[in-house]
């Protein structure tokens, strides 16, 4: 009877306990879940603890890594016998949804809608909260009276939001913003507009460290926006070249 070495035994026993409780780690850590196809994960801007005033950097990990990351590859799975569904940038993509074939349109629509909604999340954080300014500002004191009253407006708009889904702010060539939310992964791109911010209010988002208390990581979420970022995206609408 062969016996092996405690060591080797214990190693394996902590292999196990983690494959266990996060399967997706394990795959990921096989090479099963690397995305493989024209769509990509864009790198994160940042160190994972970068957003440590409202998320902390275990949460960020998984989120970017395991959530995101499947989402990208389940793209790939989707498309990979659709050469040209596949050639299309992400944004077309989800804007004809109804081209898209049935036996592939649910799995396109929630990787795909998952893929351009995280894409944007990562993009806007990083930063140190603080107010908004320039052309951005003065759209937010056109369209929602002040700043105040557009973060009351959009918390409330995401802590309103049943089950999993985000809450979005669109904006148009005109600089004209609105407040809007979605279910699941969907995303603003499947009605033909452009999306300047939204927050995530999946739980997988916040539930390390908040548990059931979403209000306080909608509330918490501002303190890590960059404006920067966010106005540059503003720009590149009413320039037209905002993507995703």
């Amino acid at each position: 009877m062969m016996f092996m070495p405690r060591r080797r035994l214990l190693q394996g026993a902590l292999s196990l306990s983690a494959a266990l409780a996060m399967p997706g780690l394990a795959r990921a850590q096989a090479g099963g879940d690397a995305p493989s196809g024209p769509h990509s994960q864009a790198p994160l801007p940042y160190v994972f603890g970068a957003n440590e005033a409202a998320i902390d950097a275990r949460t960020m990990e998984l989120h970017y890594r395991f959530h995101h990351g499947g989402q990208v590859a389940g793209l790939n799975r989707a498309l990979r016998d659709h050469g040209q569904l596949a050639a299309l940038p992400v944004d077309e993509l989800m804007g004809k949804l109804g081209e898209v074939p049935e036996s592939i349109r649910t799995a396109v629509r929630n990787n795909g809608g998952g893929h351009v909604n995280h894409t944007m999340f990562w993009e806007i954080m990083g930063g140190t909260g603080g107010d908004p300014q320039g052309e951005l500002a003065e759209a937010i004191t056109r369209d929602f009276t002040d700043l105040a009253t557009f973060r009351s407006r959009f918390n409330s708009a995401a802590n309103g939001v049943f089950g999993s889904g985000w809450a979005f702010i669109t904006v148009n060539r005109e600089g004209r913003l609105a407040l809007v939310t979605k279910g699941g992964q969907d995303s603003p791109l499947m009605d033909g507009q452009r999306v300047l911010m939204g927050n995530d209010v999946w739980e997988h988002a916040y539930y390390l460290r908040y548990q059931n208390r979403r209000a306080e990581y909608t509330e918490g979420w501002w303190k890590v926006l960059d404006w920067q970022k966010i106005g540059a995206r503003y720009a590149a609408a009413k320039a037209g070249t905002l993507r995703v």
